[in-house]
């Protein structure tokens, strides 16, 4: 039965743009295709006031100045918010006014920040701030009314580290993308043999020992290369150095590069390797295969119940093991081909618009919660 009441919702969409704002800026493209009767208020950076207000033309946006992890935002952006005087407020990520007393949904994507640290920061820190997350989790799981996961791994986690009822908590699937832009050809890989990699370079992504699988694979394949495919910050950069300065051979730091580019090495690719110890959901193997890109990946956390058959595993602590099957997909034709026609049937599983609508009865049960 659907809920007739009028409401008045905010969004907390301040990393609208990042990587974890695709969620996000799905979230708002799809609720406003509803055309839902409530009220719906987006709080959002400056940089991205006009994308939003171009992708749901019917929704306030608003600025807020207030970052994540800040006293402002615990003082600051709870004023804001309670002058918006909302029925109901989804935090789309676990950063939020931890004293704010409204009802509350809660996305929470992963618990990943909580078990790996990054290099590229001040390790006290970085530990100091990880102990005010873990406490921030726990509260948070505790003051919403409800709580929004990518995956039932991801629910079941949170379930564990919070002690929450598994209730409250409602999983709604993400989904993929394919790229419109027309494919453009990366300069120096045209002709070229090559495994892939999207994403971002962080710890828990595991690009060292995908680096380490790939030479092995280069001992009797000496012309594949490794295109690493992501701008190039300071955890990338460490990758880049160590490359360099133990002399190893065919590692390709793209950097950042267009649209076009991205769906051409997908198109391209002997296979997409996804070797990562810890997701919430996992988007860019999706994306590889919507582009035909047959998938190697790690057998981690929410991974394979996310690309279920249509994906080739290897355990990703293990080298070898990551060698040889990314060797088995590169050297035999029948499994990619195998892999690609799986691939394309398990991304139609997926949609953005049904997540949307998962998310609106979220809202709309919440208030029943008085």
């Amino acid at each position: 039965m659907r809920y007739h009441v009028r409401m008045r919702i905010v969004i907390d969409v301040r990393e609208s743009g990042t990587t974890t704002g695709r969620y996000m800026d799905k979230l708002v493209e799809y609720l406003h295709k509803l055309n839902s009767e409530h009220t719906f208020i987006l709080l959002a950076k400056a940089g991205r006031l006009q994308y939003l207000s171009e992708i749901a033309p019917s929704f306030t946006v608003i600025e807020t100045p207030f970052k994540e992890f800040t006293f402002g935002e615990q003082i600051g952006f709870k004023k804001q918010i309670e002058g918006l005087k909302p029925d109901l407020v989804h935090f789309t990520m676990v950063q939020q006014p931890v004293w704010y007393h409204g009802r509350v949904v809660t996305t929470r994507q992963d618990l990943t920040t909580i078990r790996f640290r990054n290099p590229t920061k001040n390790a006290a820190t970085y530990w100091a701030r990880q102990q005010v997350y873990k406490w921030v989790n726990k509260r948070v799981a505790h003051k919403s009314v409800a709580i929004i996961t990518p995956t039932q791994y991801v629910k079941d986690d949170v379930v564990a580290y919070t002690h929450i009822n598994p209730n409250k908590v409602t999983v709604t699937l993400e989904s993929g993308d394919p790229i419109p832009d027309k494919p453009e050809p990366v300069e120096g890989m045209k002709g070229k043999q090559f495994i892939m990699y999207v994403g971002r370079p962080t710890p828990h992504k595991n690009l060292g020992r995908l680096i380490d699988a790939f030479q092995i694979m280069l001992e009797t394949r000496p012309d594949l290369y490794l295109v690493l495919v992501g701008k190039k910050d300071a955890n990338y950069k460490l990758h880049e150095t160590r490359v360099n300065e133990e002399g190893l051979k065919n590692v390709v730091f793209t950097d950042f590069i267009p649209e076009g580019q991205l769906r051409w090495l997908y198109e391209h690719c002997k296979a997409y390797a996804f070797p990562s110890l810890s997701e919430g959901f996992g988007l860019p193997p999706l994306e590889a295969m919507l582009h035909s890109a047959p998938v190697v990946a790690s057998n981690a956390t929410c991974i394979p119940e996310v690309l279920g058959d249509a994906a080739y595993y290897f355990n990703p602590l293990n080298i070898e093991d990551m060698a040889a099957k990314i060797s088995d997909v590169v050297d035999d034709p029948i499994i990619r081909e195998d892999l690609v026609e799986k691939g394309k049937k398990q991304v139609a599983k997926y949609s953005w618009e049904r997540m949307a609508k998962q998310t609106l009865e979220v809202y709309e049960q919440s208030l029943k919660h008085k």
